[in-house]
């Protein structure tokens, strides 16, 4: 089993080039898994000649065993994500998820033109290429990531924003920092505690501040992640909350997402502080004839992939 989310985050090698130092702001508490003067450390290292696909499991992992792992899994794998999946998120695009709801027509962080000049945090960023576009309205983004190699990334297509690695539940901003905050797959999918990223992103938003942020349609959990016709037929119950791992041959994590029903994600917005105003489902386009992990244009036209919350700080 391959869960969907894996295939969210990809951007495009050989993009534009920087000459600038590396400069990635770390906070406190970020647990680097490798030092970005030698690449990855010995545990995170692929080695072709000796690895080994790990297993794939339902079992609980708490908050510091899913940061740990998933911070390492991206860490790994962004060099890969940024060649399959570039040509289709851009450089400089705000894609919402795979269907291609596009910000731009979207406008649920508000009118482009009402961006100029507003404080925004995007959380897992990635490579950045939504904090470029909302740089391009004029607005004054902060790209945050869990992954160091994201970021790198991100340095090497260029920006003029800071970049940021720590994890989403512990936000190393002041209070009332931003004017909103949005997330495209970030974070939320990978958190044991998705309340507690609710609350750090409320405590960073000043009054009034809106917070839009993309996941996993969860009515896609119940079913196998598969593109095709086999991907059609209900395999688990939508009500097992049993987080999907991804563990090595001793039973360690390497990979982790967190599963919430339609009824949980709206009860942790609103324990999060938050008032949900919109619940957007994208349907499939008919320009989109791509496939990305489980989504497709198939599986597309009948169910959904993807639900974006949209939600106000009052």
């Amino acid at each position: 089993m391959r869960h969907p989310l894996r295939d969210t985050r990809g951007r495009r090698v050989g993009g534009k080039s920087t000459t600038r130092e590396p400069i990635i702001q770390e906070s406190v508490s970020s647990e680097r898994e490798y030092d970005p003067e030698s690449g990855p450390g010995p545990e995170s290292r692929h080695d072709s000649e000796h690895e080994v696909e790990p297993e794939a499991t339902r079992r609980t992992a708490g908050v510091a065993e899913s940061s740990r792992a998933n911070r390492g899994w991206w860490d790994r794998n962004a060099d890969e994500y940024q060649v399959e999946h570039g040509t289709f998120l851009g450089d400089d695009r705000f894609v919402w998820g795979p269907e291609g709801l596009d910000e731009v027509e979207a406008e649920l962080l508000g009118p482009p033109e009402d961006l100029k000049g507003r404080d925004v945090l995007e959380i897992g960023a990635g490579a950045a290429q939504c904090s470029r576009w909302l740089a391009a309205q004029g607005a004054r983004p902060v790209a945050l990531d869990i992954s160091h190699r994201q970021l790198q990334h991100a340095l090497r297509i260029g920006g003029a924003f800071p970049l940021v690695c720590a994890d989403a539940g512990e936000l190393p901003f002041a209070d009332a920092s931003f004017d909103l905050a949005c997330s495209a797959y970030g974070a939320l999918p990978f958190v044991a505690e998705p309340v507690r990223v609710l609350e750090e992103v409320r405590r960073v938003l000043r009054p009034g501040g809106r917070f839009v942020f993309s996941v996993t349609h969860p009515i896609r959990w119940a079913f196998p992640d598969e593109p095709g016709p086999e991907g059609l037929s209900v395999s688990a119950s939508y009500f097992d909350r049993t987080p999907y791992v991804e563990q090595d041959e001793e039973g360690h994590a390497v990979y982790v997402e967190h599963h919430r029903t339609i009824g949980d994600r709206v009860r942790d917005v609103v324990a999060g502080g938050f008032r949900l105003v919109d619940l957007v489902e994208p349907e499939w386009p008919a320009w989109n004839t791509a496939e990305w992990g489980g989504w497709s244009p198939l599986r597309g036209n009948l169910i959904p992939g993807t639900a974006i919350f949209v939600c106000v700080r009052d």
